[in-house]
């Protein structure tokens, strides 16, 4: 295009000698085309610019990370003159579009509609433009170019994506984490009585009931295990948008595939967050995983929210002493959790750290022991294997 305007100057400047040295009806025809050429241009992009029509539309504007989603758009010509050279942009960064060509151009000659109908994917969860993000309008000389961008953009509302995960491998020399009946027991003072109507099934004691001859149920004289505790980090460590979003995406997957993990199994957890305050969310097995996926899709994360003072306050009700197993999900070793942390191994606890970060990874992992197992996931990894 730059050359194209170059070679139009010369032929200007060509024409000014010529009606300066030579006049003549052939010299100053010359000249008047070629001023007017980029004239006539300028007036046809408006014209385009002012009359182009697009039309695009998804299945649904709530999506979940990582799913496609049918969606197309149209490209219409409702005048009585061509519309040559448009160029269709996309929303590319948090979103990509299955099969299209980002560079094609289309030609629509007056009635002409071209229609792409495809699929829409979304890469994190949030909340962001997708689809087409602007019209690309050159002229027929191919002298200037016009953005148009288009008025009704689809703005979706994405959900995290849950992982299934076969294992985690954080924990797969440890098969007493991973069998519902060991993260079911208790401390070992147990007594039998006869079951009463609102006494739990898990609690029959089998060999009792088959020698008395009627159910019988434990009692508990010592506390009961909560066995499995999830901290999450909900702070914002970034005010632009193409930073923040992977990373808090990453985490909530994270979250998710954790949880789920142990909810699919049937087993109880314990889920702790801050949004302006603890935030304690309690699954006992697969039923009650879709009211934990909506809160965990609800979360807000905020510069002003502080993984340490969450922590702290979790500490002070005296719950994770009681966890047999605890997994922190975060972006940085706060001095703070760390020191908790300490204090939970010395006690007995064993703590999985998942740090989701880009850093070198040995640097942190050189910090582990056997109860304190840290685990660097990057952000655009994978959690298969690496949880």
């Amino acid at each position: 295009m730059k050359v194209r305007r170059w070679i139009l100057l010369g032929l200007w400047v060509l024409s000014l000698i010529a009606i300066s040295f030579y006049g003549g009806v052939v010299s100053y025809g010359f000249f008047f085309g070629v001023t007017l050429l980029p004239v006539i241009s300028l007036i046809y992009l408006f014209c385009v610019y002012t009359r182009f029509k697009i039309y695009q539309e998804t299945e649904k504007r709530n999506m979940v990370c990582g799913q496609p989603m049918p969606y197309f758009f149209v490209l219409q010509n409702e005048d009585y003159f061509a519309y040559t050279g448009v160029s269709v942009r996309m929303h590319s960064a948090f979103s990509y579009v299955e099969e299209f060509q980002d560079n094609m151009e289309y030609e629509l000659l007056p009635g002409d509609r071209s229609t792409y109908e495809t699929r829409l994917i979304c890469k994190y969860r949030g909340e962001y433009g997708i689809g087409v993000k602007e019209v690309i309008l050159t002229d027929f000389f191919r002298l200037f170019k016009l953005r148009h961008t288009v008025s009704g953009q689809i703005k979706a509302v994405v959900f995290p994506k849950i992982v299934q995960l076969s294992r985690l491998a954080s924990i797969g020399d440890l098969p007493m984490l991973t069998q519902r009946d060991a993260l079911g027991s208790t401390e070992q003072d147990i007594l039998v009585k006869d079951y009463a109507e609102g006494d739990s099934l898990k609690q029959i004691h089998w060999k009792a009931t088959a020698r008395e001859r009627k159910l019988k149920v434990r009692t508990m004289t010592g506390k009961e295990n909560q066995d499995i505790s999830i901290f999450c980090d909900t702070r914002r460590y970034n005010d632009e948008m193409k930073e923040y979003l992977p990373l808090e995406n990453k985490i909530l997957e994270a979250f998710l595939a954790v949880g789920f993990f142990f909810a699919g199994r049937d087993m109880e957890f314990t889920a702790y967050y801050g949004q302006n305050g603890l935030i304690r969310a309690q699954v006992e097995g697969i039923n009650e995983f879709d009211g934990f996926y909506h809160k965990v899709s609800e979360i807000v994360f905020d510069k002003e929210e502080n993984p340490q003072d969450v922590m702290v306050q979790v500490m002070e009700q005296g719950i994770l002493w009681n966890s047999r197993i605890v997994f922190c999900i975060l972006h940085e070793l706060y001095p703070a959790v760390m020191d908790i942390i300490e204090r939970l191994t010395a006690g007995g606890v064993i703590v999985v750290v998942y740090l989701i970060t880009n850093q070198d990874p040995m640097d942190y992992v050189k910090q582990g022991n056997a109860r304190k197992r840290i685990v660097v996931i990057p952000v655009e990894a994978g959690l298969e294997g690496r949880l």
